[in-house]
């Protein structure tokens, strides 16, 4: 095998030009790299994926048209092994949680230094998983929480909508009082002491975005 047939050819995905073209110049100047390939949206993401197959694949996780995730499942769909590391601004537990149960091989905070995506890609192309001790911290941090049920989630979305109780129940043609019982059991969960700190920690965590 030549050395051209022995490159890792990457695939970025992310609808920040400037992001996409800085990745793009520090791949490139990698003597066992290619970029192969960039796209700005999901759909776009999808196309240049089936196009090149990449051999590893930047994902970022706020996507025009759909979440990274969804990316990651369309294309895991059609391609078990794909290799797919979330390059991303978002450090919530349930966000980092939802990208490894959907196959994410790593995942990276647009913060770190050049250095170690590089060295993520490389890993990763070498079959190995890629969580930074940032990152694996934050998961530990909440693995024995008790996870929100989706309609204490719809509830707290309809919160974070600035919804008063009432409103709630009617939209979820559900009672008052239940709304009440599910606002109570959110906060308890989340260890907030009223609906403005329970809306925060939901968007910290990745649990709702708003």
């Amino acid at each position: 095998m030549d050395r051209e047939e022995a490159r890792i050819r990457v695939l970025s995905v992310d609808d920040h030009p400037l992001l996409r073209q800085g990745i793009g110049a520090l791949v490139g100047a990698q003597p066992d790299m290619e970029m192969v390939g960039q796209a700005a949206s999901g759909a776009e993401g999808l196309a240049e994926f089936r196009a090149r197959s990449p051999d590893v694949t930047l994902l970022d996780l706020r996507l025009p048209d759909m979440s990274g995730v969804e990316l990651l499942r369309a294309i895991r769909a059609e391609s078990p092994g794909a290799r797919v590391v979330i390059l991303t601004t978002f450090e919530g537990d349930v966000e980092i949680q939802r990208a490894l149960e959907a196959g994410a091989r790593g995942y990276l905070l647009k913060t770190m230094p050049p250095g170690e995506l590089l060295e993520a890609i490389r890993q990763v192309h070498a079959g190995r998983k890629r969580i930074p001790p940032a990152v694996a911290a934050q998961l530990a941090e909440h693995v024995s929480d008790e996870a929100l049920t989706p309609r204490e989630v719809e509830v707290l979305r309809q919160v974070a909508e600035g919804g008063r109780n009432k409103e709630i129940a009617e939209r979820l043609f559900i009672s008052e009082e239940t709304v009440k019982v599910h606002v109570k059991h959110v906060m308890d969960k989340l260890g907030a002491s009223d609906r403005t700190e329970a809306v925060a920690i939901a968007i910290r965590r990745g649990i709702i975005q708003l």
